[in-house]
């Protein structure tokens, strides 16, 4: 009997897990930057506000309101050759508590020849014993370029709460040209609080930050490094394989923000999305 209750309790957990994907292509036509196929299932749909000059800017919704233990999100973008596309979210992204399986997040990015692509979504906030999967896949061709961000929050420190435990494991992997330029897998779990209090993890911070920019060198790094006494945290910048990585971590996510959004004005010459100054 136990057992005919264990599973009719889990298919019911199951067939109330949100899922949604996202998938779409852009190209350029007479000079800006268009739609193609655009597919949307589930909670997760994406808008095109007004055109903004050649390019074209999307921002995802998740109409789940959040992501709970058992989801599962998928995008899938491609910028086709010649085409400008930024990304970003209508909010930050809320990841509540669960006390059963992951949610899990796929994200893959695809950039052709001359193209430019900018992931800049608003920030992911862990809520307490939150469990999350994500991947992150981006393929570039060789003479594409990116502006790509994540900041992660563990907990809101402006509500008074942090994450004490749970689980967050992130695999990060990009393409240039077919070869792989960069790889990266982070695991923190159990008790990420006091981890995060040790020095050489975070140091008590409980927001941290990468952004990717490429084509990067060390001419764009000391020209980041020049915004060092105005930044609230602690940014590190460094270039290699053709692409320059700021890792950025602070005591709360409003100072994190305003630093990445310093360090992304002085990468790039494109304005931020206008929800990210709201």
């Amino acid at each position: 009997m136990r057992t005919d209750t264990t599973d009719a309790n889990s298919a019911i957990f199951a067939a109330n897990r949100a899922r949604g994907a996202v998938s779409f292509d852009v190209h350029q036509a007479d000079g800006v930057t268009r739609r193609r196929a655009l597919h949307e299932s589930g909670s997760l749909r994406v808008r095109f506000p007004s055109p903004e000059g050649e390019g074209l800017s999307a921002v995802f919704v998740n109409t789940a309101g959040g992501i709970a233990g058992g989801d599962r999100f998928d995008i899938d973008i491609v910028a086709g050759e010649g085409a400008r596309l930024t990304l970003t979210s209508a909010a930050a992204e809320k990841v509540y508590r669960t006390e059963s399986s992951a949610s899990v997040l796929n994200i893959a990015l695809k950039a052709q020849a001359h193209s430019h692509l900018a992931w800049l979504p608003q920030e992911t906030i862990l809520f307490d014993r939150a469990r999350v999967l994500r991947h992150i896949d981006i393929d570039l061709a060789e003479t594409a370029s990116l502006l790509f961000c994540e900041i992660v929050v563990f907990g809101r420190a402006a509500m008074g709460e942090r994450m004490q435990r749970g689980e967050f494991v992130d695999h990060w992997r990009m393409r240039r040209g077919g070869r792989l330029v960069f790889a990266e897998n982070i695991h923190l779990d159990g008790d990420i609080g006091e981890k995060l209090a040790r020095p050489a993890i975070a140091n008590g911070g409980t927001a941290i930050g990468t952004a990717l920019v490429v084509p990067g060198d060390e001419a764009l790094v000391e020209r980041i490094r020049g915004l060092s006494e105005s930044l609230a945290g602690e940014v590190g910048i460094s270039a290699w394989n053709g692409f320059a990585m700021a890792r950025f971590c602070a005591q709360d996510a409003a100072a994190l923000r305003a630093d990445m959004t310093a360090v992304l004005g002085r990468a790039s010459s494109s304005a931020l999305p206008r929800l990210w100054l709201n």
